[in-house]
């Protein structure tokens, strides 16, 4: 039997790389923020926005996406957003998180006054001050906090949803679909704009409603990404079938897969011309695991939004790993999950047949396919030390 328990995951050094800023606040500072800006909140006390907004199951995604709308509500100041990222980097850090990848989309919190630039600015600003407070007093048995940005495109949007999403509609002529093209193709020029800048800009990704906005619409924006040596991330997978995820691969290049839920699942697949979809699954999955794709699985998140998953068990997770793919856990969304790594952590060991080792390789993954802003060289030495104190904790606790 394991020896892994609550107290060693805690202490090994872990990585979030699916992580949206704007469902991980702090519920408190949600609630302060709100008050300061006059946004009425359903209840003003933490009990009552639990109960009414961020439950522990939610029916339906439609239900989780809902309180988005009160959290992306009050980051519409760089204060805000500002405070926020310095918040998530602080809490993941107490939790023994050291490198995170924080994504979230700039032009949701675009206003009257602010543009993205000046948005993603407040955004690294705060995840800068956190990392050098945390690491202004760094023991030598540790690991140095680290962090990366990734700029999200949506797969659509409306005018109630922001400012610059309402001047997109305004000035196109063209169709919806050619708009949320537009939209994708100005974010993606800015994330390079601002990472040659030397903003901590790792990477592009697309997120949002999936079933019938495919990720191809987008292949503009990604061949932008892929041309100036940005990393990308797809959701993908996550309400829609495996020839998303392949999508996602062959026309967005991407680099790792969020979710990736359906994989495995053949029911899912819709296109007609795939005539053998068993095979069709193995051979995607065999190119995702020798490729080295990795899939940014985030438990609690799925459990919550897929009613037909009641535990982990249930959840493509423990075929994936013994399918030999890479597979990284993440938290999706703190807040609204209500859960952080060493829970998703935990979960896994409870409910999945996992040996030491096959942990491991979870634990790591995630510092070995992070986005890593940094040179390669610094990259390959920041992972080698997570792996020493990994390893070294290990063989104290597990041995």
């Amino acid at each position: 039997m394991s020896k892994i328990t609550e107290y060693f995951i805690q202490k090994i050094p872990k990585t979030d790389l699916h992580l949206h800023l704007d469902g991980s606040l702090r519920l408190s500072s949600l609630i302060e923020m709100a008050k300061s800006q006059r946004l009425e909140l359903p209840s003003c006390e933490e009990s009552g926005m639990n109960e009414l907004v961020f439950k522990e199951r939610y029916a339906n995604l439609g239900e989780y996406l809902a309180g988005f709308a009160y959290t992306v509500g009050v980051l519409q100041t760089p204060e805000n957003l500002e405070r926020a990222a310095y918040e998530l980097a602080e809490d993941s850090h107490n939790e023994g998180v050291r490198y995170i990848e924080v994504r979230f989309a700039p032009q949701l919190h675009v206003t009257h006054a602010t543009e993205i630039g000046s948005i993603v600015r407040a955004v690294a600003k705060g995840l800068e001050k956190a990392k050098k407070h945390l690491n202004a007093s760094l023991s030598e048995s540790d690991l140095p906090f680290e962090y990366g940005i990734i700029l999200c495109a949506m797969r659509r949007f409306n005018r109630q949803m922001s400012t610059y999403y309402e001047r997109v509609l305004n000035r196109s002529t063209s169709s919806m679909r050619y708009s949320y093209a537009l939209a994708s193709l100005a974010l993606v020029k800015e994330a390079v704009k601002l990472r040659d800048e030397g903003l901590p800009i790792v990477g592009f990704d697309l997120a949002g409603e999936e079933a019938g906005f495919p990720a191809i619409h987008h292949k503009a924006a990604f061949q932008y990404a892929h041309r100036n040596f940005l990393r990308k991330t797809v959701h993908a997978g996550e309400a829609y079938g495996p020839e998303s995820i392949f999508q996602a691969i062959t026309e967005c290049y991407a680099n790792r897969i969020g979710h990736g839920t359906f994989l495995f699942s053949k029911e899912a697949i819709k296109l007609k011309s795939i005539k053998d979809k068993a095979q069709y699954i193995a051979q995607l999955s065999e190119y995702i695991a020798n490729q080295r794709i990795t899939i940014e699985v985030c438990p609690t998140s799925n459990l919550q939004t897929i009613p037909e998953f009641k535990t982990l068990r249930d959840h493509p997770l423990q075929q994936m790993i013994d399918n030999g793919l890479s597979v990284s856990i993440s938290t999706d969304n703190r807040l609204v999950s209500h859960t952080n790594v060493t829970h998703e952590l935990l979960l896994c060991t409870k409910h999945l047949n996992l040996t030491d080792s096959q942990f491991r390789d979870l634990v790591l993954a995630g510092f070995k396919r992070s986005f890593f802003p940094g040179p390669y060289r610094e990259k390959r030495a920041y992972v080698r030390r997570a792996i020493d104190l990994y390893d070294g904790f290990a063989k104290q606790h597990l041995d």
